[in-house]
């Protein structure tokens, strides 16, 4: 007997970074791909796959049978945490060291079940650009979702400019009271009147090697290798921004605001 799974069916492997604020836009991106046709496999970490089914009950994430919930492990040493989101640097840290191998274990045995559509792409958190190494292994594409503003990425693309030329780290703690962060950011294309101060605060540290300051840089140098990058924003609001971007990374796509276009869908 043939296999009932639709062959020209797109299937996404939706990875989104193990934290709520990055959880709950990848959750609302892949309802509109969803409701786009595509069959969807959502990875959650075990940490957080059990949160949920701890809160909405054990049949809560049983899905469509083409919207469907995977997990993988977050690599973090095992713990009697409270329930709550784990410390976000170790996550970084962990994820990035350990969680290709489960990725692409997952993918293969998606590829092999019989059950669902050909894994034809990744949409993954740039946060977890592993992943684009999965993507590579397989012949697929991946799309990279940034969470943040346009803005907040534009941002986070300055961090090694500022490392650069001098400005971060921070001399010692006092740079944080003392009026440096009113430090002029005037070389930004497409953000005018910017300090460090209103720049993501993760430049806020004395130490050029601090995890989350060479984790955003090294994050941002990695979108480059994507097939596209996502941004939960829209044109007419960050234009400026956008055009700014463009030129840094592939193809941008704006899919904002990702709660109304929900919303419409139905889903």
């Amino acid at each position: 007997m043939g296999s009932l799974v639709p062959a020209d069916k797109p299937h996404a492997v939706c990875v989104p970074f193990p934290a709520q604020g990055h959880i709950n836009p990848m959750l609302k991106l892949a309802k509109l791909l969803h409701f786009k046709g595509f069959h969807v496999t959502f990875v959650n970490t075990e940490y957080n796959h059990k949160r949920l089914l701890k809160s909405r009950g054990t049949n809560s994430l049983d899905g469509f049978p083409d919207f469907q919930f995977e997990t993988i492990p977050d690599g973090l040493p095992s713990s009697d945490i409270a329930d709550a989101t784990q410390d976000v640097p170790s996550l970084c840290k962990y994820t990035s060291q350990t969680a290709l191998a489960p990725l692409c274990d997952l993918i293969a045995k998606l590829n092999s079940s019989g059950a669902v559509p050909q894994v034809t792409c990744i949409v993954a958190d740039a946060c977890m650009s592993f992943s684009l190494d999965a993507a590579e292994e397989f012949g697929i594409p991946e799309a990279v979702f940034w969470t943040p503003s346009a803005c907040g990425v534009l941002g986070y693309s300055q961090y090694r400019p500022l490392i650069e030329r001098g400005l971060i780290p921070l001399k010692d703690a006092r740079d944080l009271t003392n009026g440096y962060l009113e430090t002029p950011v005037d070389w930004i294309p497409g953000m005018k009147d910017i300090r460090l101060k209103d720049l993501p605060t993760f430049i806020r540290t004395t130490d050029v090697n601090d995890v989350m300051l060479q984790f955003v840089k090294r994050e941002i140098d990695r979108t480059s290798r994507a097939s596209a990058v996502i941004l939960n924003t829209f044109d007419s609001f960050e234009q400026d921004v956008l055009d700014a971007l463009s030129p840094m990374f592939p193809p941008i796509y704006t899919v904002g605001p990702l709660q109304l276009l929900v919303d419409h869908s139905k889903w």
